[in-house]
């Protein structure tokens, strides 16, 4: 995944601690630029490469960049750990291997255990990620894809290899994945599961009410904070779907997506899916008015005003909170003044689980920025106050309350 906004999008690769395998293809260069992104986002990483791993890239380059030895001999003096394979295979929270060969598949598919990287795997209670890189006919090898779905239903994870030119001047899918996705995928392996099984309906962005073919009534929403909570939920385990109007940010990996336009849009689009949600979650800001009327062509500038005459659009979260049953509804307020007292007289009238509301008149908060300052509230009178923070950070704590609603009922 291309990252969706700036901000702490890996945090829980902060302190971790990860185990980087290499092996002998020509991606293992990207191991490198894969190490950095590791130590970037704070990790702790130990590398392992293979013989063959050490012919594409030298063990003196992933040293430097993970600050450590690298280790590459099952069978040398001793130096940071008292044996590596066992030592190695407890520090791991994660083992990835990235670039993972058709050989190093085959070998952990029959159990074999002949080098260091795979002693480890063999030896190692951490999750583990693999990432193939090899020549397209040889991905489609029928030996290499049952030994790769002989792996996935023992609980290995795997990525799948991106498409593109491959070293041996062809092109098909074989590239290493991207590394971006490979962080992400690692981010969400780290993640704690505590809303599988829930479906998450998520709204974002602004939407657009034209009144001709070339301009439109909106607002500043970038819907970052809705592509937060799309992200978070679905690393947190739930089936998460996500009604966007238009921003600039790359659609998150793993989620249902669907672009709209329009509040009458999103309105469909949420209505569509409300039946299979348990969780809807309405972080969109959507116009309140539309034009009464739209001209079929461009209004040309004339001398005095231009009158654009208005008609209120559908209260979406209104008719959610009427229909919702059981579901959990959560709604944003962003006010410039009387903030609390506007939240909760909506969250009421609404009948939301949860409001989070938040001061658009205060540095680094609403529209537009990385972070955000919140305060949740709930229909009891609760107020739990936030500092500023991430936009991501802020997406766990209201997925930390919304978790804790399912869990009580």
């Amino acid at each position: 995944m291309s990252e969706t906004f700036t901000g702490e999008i890996h945090a829980m690769i902060k302190g971790r601690r990860i185990v980087l395998g290499i092996t002998g293809g020509i991606a293992a260069y990207k191991a490198a630029e894969l190490t950095r992104a590791f130590i970037k986002e704070g990790a702790s990483v130990r590398v392992i490469m293979t013989k063959n791993a050490s012919e594409f890239i030298t063990p003196l380059t992933l040293q430097t960049l993970s600050g450590h030895l690298v280790y590459r001999d099952m069978f040398s003096p001793l130096k940071d750990f008292e044996m590596d394979h066992i030592s190695l295979a407890d520090f791991a929270e994660i083992l990835v291997i990235a670039p993972a060969t058709a050989n190093v598949i085959g070998k952990i598919a029959s159990g074999i255990a002949d080098d260091l990287l795979t002693t480890t795997v063999m030896t190692t209670k951490a999750p583990l990620l693999i990432c193939p890189a090899m020549n397209q006919s040889m991905y489609e090898n029928p030996i290499v894809k049952e030994n790769i779905m002989s792996l996935a239903s023992r609980g290995y994870h795997f990525i799948d290899p991106g498409y593109g030119e491959l070293a041996c001047s062809t092109e098909g899918y074989g590239r290493l994945p991207d590394i971006e996705d490979i962080v992400d995928e690692v981010e969400s392996m780290l993640t704690v599961k505590d809303l599988s099984g829930e479906k998450i309906l998520v709204t974002a962005g602004p939407t657009r009410e034209p009144f001709d073919p070339v301009r439109y009534i909106s607002n500043y929403s970038s819907g970052k904070m809705g592509y937060a909570l799309a992200v978070a939920s679905r690393r947190r385990g739930a089936r998460t779907i996500m009604v966007s109007g238009p921003t600039s940010l790359p659609v998150p990996k793993g989620i249902i997506f669907i672009p709209v336009k329009s509040a009458l849009e999103m309105r469909d689009a949420v209505m569509d899916h409300l039946a299979e949600s348990t969780v809807i979650i309405k972080a969109a800001a959507v116009a309140d008015y539309r034009p009464s009327t739209r001209s079929d062509s461009k209004i040309k500038k004339e001398k005095g005003p231009l009158t654009i005459s208005l008609e209120r659009n559908p209260d979406i979260i209104d008719e959610i909170g009427r229909k919702k049953g059981k579901r959990v509804l959560v709604g944003f307020a962003v006010e410039t003044e009387n903030l609390i007292q506007r939240a909760r007289e909506k969250m009421l009238a609404k009948k939301m689980d949860l409001i989070v509301a938040n001061d658009v008149t205060q540095d680094g908060a609403g529209f537009g920025y990385d972070t955000n300052i919140i305060k949740i509230l709930t229909p009891a009178g609760e107020v739990e106050e936030l500092p500023l923070m991430s936009k991501y950070e802020v997406a766990h704590r209201i997925l930390d309350r919304i978790r804790d609603i399912i869990r009580s009922r």
